[in-house]
């Protein structure tokens, strides 16, 4: 296990290290150039859409919300990566790894409003009536290179569905066993697999509607149950919050970091962990923003970049405030369990059990969305009707894995999977920006007069492969409704 986990961190190194860290930054700062910062500029306008209201069909079919979608999005987001890899990025690269997540946050919302409105320009509908899409769509129908679209599926199916989940069953897991140290791990380890395994079975088997429905109801809990006790461990120690920004701000740019190694440290894990968490850039979200019904494709693109921040700066924030005002010592500890252990140190042990609740429902929320993203990207490969229930069996069996896997290899593997996803989904997106920009440009015109943007494909009857944006029939009223101009 040790030279298989050694191999892993290797590939990592490099992989990250020599391409996909610049890729990542070099595509998140162009985009942000290309799009005269939409991901700031129009921070207010993302608060409005994703408000909205989504009208219900007439037939009766099913259809996810705006803010559906964008709950899908963030039950994927907000899971172990907020609490276990936050905690990995400060053991590994110290506070300033946080600087350049937050760094990575504001470069990458900009990435994340490109590939989801591009996912909302390319969708399709399925038998059931619901949309479906995202970069295997985009790649296909955007780019006219279906075996582009075939390799991202199956890539992401194998991260989110077998390797993140596996990681969400793995954190889960160790907090638990961590709040219950009585238990026997001969037994523990299989008996909360198993035990996921069938609770994920009961969500995964009611289609995209129980998955909205139910991340709808846990997202916002989760959230705020996280942010209240971090809120709490930060107010009891707020003499600590200087020296705590000191150390944030220092690690980041510190002739002491440069001189040992440690800037780069930061640097790397700052960007890993900011992705594996708020996944912008990475093409997972954009299969949840293809689920929405909106108006208009950008209004999903603003509505994904609001969940990089919403993800970054306040979640993955938090846990990096509760570790670093508590200063706990790692003794082995780099994940979730160190989280555990600064919080049991500053409110009691109450706290620590309490974060196994939270953990378990922000960990099961994303293994929700990352089924989502798998199942609908087997749809894009194939129809037959055995594939789906076989890979409904597999995800189940990850899970199990995963509660029995090492702490450490199951972290690098996934590791490797989200630098490979990210690598042809960024590879897609930066020749397909051209038309999420020339969105941008309509959305925004049609606020300028005062109007509810509605695109349809004859606004730009240049597009190939737009299936979904149907004009308005003759004699029919376009159905543009006045609001506050932008």
């Amino acid at each position: 296990m040790d030279t298989l986990d050694a191999l892993i961190l290797t590939v990592n190194d490099h992989l990250w290290t020599y391409l996909l860290i610049p890729l990542v930054v070099g595509a998140g700062l162009y985009f942000t150039v290309r799009s005269r910062g939409v991901q700031l500029r129009l921070l207010p306008e993302m608060f409005r859409v994703v408000g909205e209201k989504t009208p219900p069909r007439a037939d009766g079919r099913e259809q996810v919300s705006s803010f559906g979608a964008f709950t899908i999005s963030a039950a994927a987001r907000v899971g172990t990566g907020n609490i276990a890899g936050v905690a990995t990025a400060i053991t590994l690269g110290g506070a300033g790894a946080v600087f350049w997540m937050w760094v990575m946050a504001v470069i990458g919302a900009a990435s994340a409003f490109v590939e989801s409105a591009l996912a909302q320009l390319y969708k399709v509908r399925g038998s059931t009536g619901a949309f479906r899409g995202g970069p295997a769509y985009y790649m296909q129908r955007g780019l006219g290179k279906r075996w582009l679209g075939v390799l991202f599926a199956v890539t992401i199916t194998v991260t989110f569905g077998f390797v993140f989940n596996a990681v969400q069953a793995n954190t889960i897991t160790a907090v638990a066993a961590g709040s219950l140290p009585e238990a026997d791990t001969a037994w523990f380890g299989p008996a909360a697999g198993v035990l996921l395994a069938v609770l994920l079975g009961f969500a995964v088997f009611g289609g995209v509607r129980r998955i909205a429905s139910v991340t709808i109801v846990l997202v916002p809990v989760m959230a705020v149950l996280y942010l209240l006790l971090g809120a709490a461990v930060v107010l009891l120690n707020i003499t600590e919050f200087p020296r705590v920004i000191a150390d944030i701000v220092g690690g980041a740019f510190g002739l002491r970091e440069l001189a040992a190694g440690g800037l780069g440290a930061a640097v790397q894990q700052g960007i890993r962990r900011g992705m594996f968490s708020n996944e912008a850039g990475l093409g997972s979200a954009p299969n949840a923003g293809a689920a929405a019904t909106v108006s208009h494709p950008v209004k999903q693109g603003l509505v994904q970049s609001l969940g990089v921040f919403f993800d970054t700066m306040l979640v993955c924030t938090m846990t990096a405030f509760i570790v670093l005002v508590t200063d706990p010592e790692p003794s082995g500890r780099q994940g979730a369990d160190l989280t555990q252990t600064a919080l049991s140190g500053s409110l009691g042990a109450w706290a620590g059990h309490l974060l196994t609740v939270v953990v378990f429902m922000l960990a099961f929320s994303s293994m929700i969305g990352n089924y989502y993203y798998g199942e609908t990207n087997i749809r894009f490969v194939t129809r037959r009707r055995w594939v789906l229930p076989s890979y409904r069996v597999l995800v189940l069996s990850a899970v199990v894995a995963g509660s029995l896997g090492s702490v450490a290899v199951v972290w690098n593997l996934a590791d490797v999977f989200m630098g490979l996803m990210a690598l042809v989904n960024l590879l897609a997106i930066l020749p397909l920006s051209a038309i999420a920009f020339r969105l941008l440009d309509d959305y925004l015109a049609q606020r300028r007069a005062g109007l509810d943007p509605v695109f349809t494909r004859d606004r730009m009857p240049d597009l190939r492969g737009v299936q979904c944006w149907d004009p308005v029939p003759a004699g029919t009223a376009a159905p543009e409704r006045a609001v506050t101009s932008a």
